[in-house]
């Protein structure tokens, strides 16, 4: 078991026993906190990494003292801080992982992504992202249940309807024509991506492939407001809070959009490789 799991299972059980104390059933905390009841569990049950707002506010329902509360607090900021190993994550669950993501996504109205491998997560078919979850399954020897995670997935997909919150996706070209999915499954998602290029909150760019690059493209990124930067590595998911890291990510990123394809451009680059995928299909 990782460090950063078994840190997350110690700040579940306290939490539990915290709402025991105050005598609570988790449904009975989650209509005090206004969150679905899976929340509550899936925090006791170390299944989501719970936020600084979220025991802030399970200390408050319980009733805790201002001294507990706090304890709470630091000990979540020190967990969210760690580098977690993305073995352990994907042995302790793809699904969980989606949680975290999702959850943190619900806090936040303004998304910048960059993602130079593969397509945003937030944009995936559920066929490409079956895909992507079963080579992930395999690299990392995760026993996963990768239908869990897909169905976690899409349900993130919700928040592009929300429009309270903006986004702003960027990608090379060259993921268009990734075989990270059979020709049928590809030619779906890039029908996909065209119909996301038309919803009013959203912004899709594509960096095409004679376009001049500031910088190479090397990891993904996303920032969620101007609070925090998730990096994906090979074998670390890094969160950076720091002031000066986040800057610098959303300096890279406006480089990146500056660069990139937008609107009728960039849907007639998805549209040559669809025409690419048709007419190299099998006969």
């Amino acid at each position: 078991m990782s460090g950063f799991h078994q840190a997350r299972m110690d700040l579940g059980v306290r939490l539990r026993r915290l709402r025991e104390n105050a005598r609570l059933s988790g449904k009975d905390l989650a209509e005090r906190l206004h969150w679905q009841p899976s929340k509550v569990s899936r925090i006791e049950n170390a299944r989501q990494t719970a936020s600084e707002d979220d025991v802030a506010a399970w200390g408050k329902a319980v009733e805790a003292d201002p001294q507990t509360i706090d304890a709470l607090v630091r000990q979540v900021a020190g967990l969210q801080e760690r580098q977690d190993s993305w073995r352990q994550r994907h042995r302790n669950g793809l699904a969980a992982l989606q949680e975290d993501i999702r959850d943190l996504e619900t806090r936040t109205l303004l998304f910048r992504a960059f993602e130079p491998g593969a397509v945003i997560g937030l944009l995936q078919t559920t066929e490409y992202a079956r895909h992507v979850f079963g080579k992930l399954r395999r690299l990392y020897k995760s026993t996963a249940d990768v239908d869990d995670a897909i169905r976690v997935r899409m349900r993130r997909q919700e928040i592009l309807y929300d429009p309270a919150r903006r986004f702003r996706f960027v990608m090379p070209e060259s993921v268009l024509r990734y075989r990270l999915a059979p020709p049928d499954v590809m030619r779906g998602q890039l029908d996909r991506l065209i119909a996301v290029t038309t919803l009013p909150n959203v912004e899709f760019g594509l960096l095409p492939f004679e376009a001049p690059l500031p910088s190479a493209l090397t990891n993904s990124f996303w920032i969620y407001d101007n609070a925090l930067v998730g990096v994906a590595t090979g074998t670390r998911d890094l969160l950076l809070r720091d002031a000066g890291e986040v800057d610098f990510y959303a300096r890279a990123f406006e480089e990146f959009w500056e660069a990139a394809a937008f609107r009728d451009d960039a849907r007639a680059l998805i549209v040559r490789a669809l025409d690419d995928y048709t007419l190299h299909q099998p006969r």
